[in-house]
């Protein structure tokens, strides 16, 4: 994945994929998402990064308001959602999924990791709106 500077957030993405990549060097392949979760929060929260983990954002619907539509794994700094996977492959439903969670986040940019490959850079995918 690059990334280039001109894009959002992008100073900001290339911590949380750095902090990441070190959770995943470490743990490797094949743990629960859950377990990944907690540790990347683990590394951001010792990095000095500003999160909010398992956020709960309304859905709106016409008239009627889900106040726990969904969860966000995490929101970083206010403007990068990070949604994390631990799956045999990324496929379109979850790049769909995440681009939904942006909408309805705020949030201009969004990371989609998937944990369970051999390396990490090969599960990252960057969504913009």
């Amino acid at each position: 994945m690059t990334i280039h500077r001109s894009n959002p957030g992008s100073d900001l993405t290339g911590t949380i994929i750095r902090l990441a990549m070190r959770v995943h060097r470490t743990l490797g392949p094949g743990l629960l998402e859950s377990i990944y979760l907690q540790c990347l929060c683990w590394e951001l929260k010792h990095a000095g990064v500003r999160f909010t983990q398992e956020v709960p954002l309304p859905v709106v619907y016409r008239d009627m308001r889900l106040e726990r539509g969904f969860r966000a794994d995490l929101i970083v700094d206010d403007s990068v959602l990070v949604e994390l996977k631990a799956v045999d492959r990324i496929l379109p439903v979850h790049k769909a999924q995440t681009l939904t969670y942006l909408r309805l986040s705020g949030c201009p940019v969004g990371l989609l990791m998937n944990f369970n490959v051999a390396l990490l850079r090969h599960g990252l995918h960057r969504v913009i709106l």
